[in-house]
């Protein structure tokens, strides 16, 4: 490969064991994150990444370069030739033969070959091999050279490292598709292993026809998934499952597509029974900021067995098999005492007005939602996702639809999905056999997991176990957000890859970017659709990649 340059090293700029400078032609195209050479001692080669790029002339000041043109006239042409050329900031990523002291002043400065570049990047020697995108080097040269980038699996899904975060501007950052890319990448490339995935669509219909094929998919675009070693094909094994209901649409699939779903044995409608979900109602209070410990001291004397007002009851008619019944105990509580001489209830040690409270929210979370079923025999088609999910196995996708539920539901389901899936991987459901690993991914991750929720959140509770003690299960998260920033830190800490989409100035400033370059932060604000910036452990620094349009279906809306 040719020289472009050589090292600079002056009394106020000297290189050192982690930066060196070169000068090079004006002319040449030359980005960050480019990937240079230099021949340094005992025929050693440092390779470095390049952060930044200055144009350097010989004019001593604004105003020589004002005069040299007819003292500011625009039309003409400068009296005096200056001598110009490119100054190119480098941060060194790795010597050949460990030899980590200053490239020296004058030595030749070369673009690297494709095999050298993967070498420089960490990516030359990856074990278990996963694609993650493709990096372009040395764009709008003869040179120009666009190499597939594979991270390690085991960093991604344990047990050396696990979980990924992905943030940036809703739309413009693409996080869904790339969430998918990964996703569809592991489900083809890592066959061979026993992963399954639990995916959840918050957005409209946009995750509800990953089995069927993007037709509008050009040439170009699969000649790129063919050159990342990728098929093209949507997603397979793939299940779905909408909330239950008869009265009103609870998905944003057309009921044509629903019925095309049920009839293929695609899509099963969910509910919670009583009976079976009854220790799930703490879910239900996700947002609620309970300092007092009101909210859980009632559930739970709703869930002591031994309760004389809930489970104790004195006759079988009264005995609570429902969420309506338990809506009208519930509701006896709220009375003032001369209205309970009729319903004498055994315990009072708790305030009417906490009861009142904790009766509103469940009334308003229960109330007239055919989800929360109250009658003993199941409709066709419908399933607990309970047992859907103990029963998962490798290679099957669920798609979990909540896109048209409030926050609160939604929040209950995605609590109900963690904690089954926590508790399948440590043994709690007889005759089960989990994969290896199950995936969960969720995007808006900030609605669960940002630093304003509530502490003794349930859902928070359940995805900091998951976050810390997941990895050693197989139990892994892909959460998406549009600001990193206001993530739970123990989530985003215990994520071993990150990926960085186009962002905005008020949300790099923040303190999770202190170890961005002020060049990488400016980049952030000005990344195209279908490019990212990636973190992991086995990188020796941040890569800029790209990934093609989604294999599956694309809606317009």
């Amino acid at each position: 490969m040719p020289i472009i340059g050589r090292v600079i090293a002056t009394e106020s700029s000297p290189t050192t064991i982690e930066k060196f400078t070169f000068w090079t032609s004006s002319d040449l195209p030359i980005h960050v994150f480019d990937v240079v050479k230099v021949e340094h001692i005992a025929n050693s080669i440092t390779f470095g990444s390049v952060e930044n790029i200055s144009h350097i002339t010989d004019s001593q000041s604004p105003l020589s370069s004002y005069i040299s043109s007819d003292f500011g006239s625009l039309k003409a042409k400068s009296a005096i030739k200056r001598i110009s050329f490119n100054c190119v900031e480098v941060s060194v990523l790795i010597n050949t033969k460990n030899f980590y002291t200053p490239v020296h002043d004058n030595a030749p400065v070369s673009l690297a070959s494709p095999q050298e570049i993967n070498i420089a990047l960490g990516i030359d020697k990856i074990q278990n091999p996963l694609i993650c995108g493709s990096v372009t080097m040395y764009a709008g040269t003869n040179y120009q050279v666009t190499l597939p980038v594979k991270l390690d699996s085991k960093y991604l899904l344990g047990p050396e490292g696990a979980h990924l975060n992905i943030s940036g501007i809703s739309g413009l950052a693409a996080k869904t598709s790339y969430s998918m890319f990964l996703l569809r990448a592991i489900q083809e490339q890592l066959n061979g292993e026993s992963v399954a995935f639990v995916i959840f669509n918050v957005k409209g219909r946009d995750l509800m026809a990953i089995d069927k094929p993007n037709d509008e998919l050009t040439s170009q675009e699969r000649k790129r998934y063919n050159i990342l070693g990728m098929s093209a094909k949507p997603f397979e094994n793939v299940s779905y499952y909408i909330p239950y209901s008869t009265t009103k649409s609870s998905s944003y699939l057309p009921e044509s597509d629903i019925n095309e779903y049920i009839s293929g044995e695609k899509l099963k409608k969910f509910l919670y029974t009583y009976n079976d979900d009854r220790e799930k109602i703490d879910l239900l209070f996700t947002d609620i900021e309970d300092s007092s410990m009101t909210v859980e001291a009632i559930i739970s004397k709703i869930l002591d067995p031994d309760d004389p007002d809930f489970n104790k009851r004195k006759k079988a008619s009264e005995k609570i098999e429902s969420w309506s019944v338990l809506l009208k105990l519930l509701k006896n509580f709220t009375l003032v005492k001369s209205d309970k001489s009729k319903i004498p209830l055994a315990d009072d040690s708790i305030n009417i007005f906490s009861w009142r409270k904790f009766y509103m929210l469940i009334n308003t979370m229960l109330k007239n939602d055919e989800m929360f079923y109250s009658d003993s025999k199941f409709p066709d088609n419908t399933c607990r996702l309970e047992n859907e999910l103990t029963q998962i196995k490798a290679g099957e996708v669920k798609v979990i639809d909540i896109s048209k539920l409030d926050t609160s539901k939604q929040a209950f389901v995605f609590g109900d999905v963690l904690r089954t899936i926590y508790n399948l991987k440590l043994g709690s459901y007889q005759d089960a056999t989990p994969p290896a690993k199950i995936i969960i991914f969720i995007d808006e991750l900030n609605k669960y997991a940002s630093k304003d929720v509530a502490r003794n959140s349930p859902v928070l509770r359940e995805l900091l176990d998951v976050a810390e003690r997941g990895r050693s299960m197989g139990v892994i998260l892909f959460g998406a957000e549009q600001f990193r920033s206001a993530i739970h830190p123990r989530i985003t800490g215990n994520c071993a890859t990150n990926a960085y989409g186009r962002s905005n100035s008020s949300e790099t400033s923040n303190h999770d970017y202190n170890n961005f370059s002020g060049i990488y932060k400016s980049l952030l604000t000005r990344l195209e659709q279908g490019e990212y910036l990636i973190q992991n452990p086995l990188f020796r620094n941040l890569l800029r990649i790209q990934f093609p349009r989604p294999v599956y279906k694309q809606f317009k809306d």
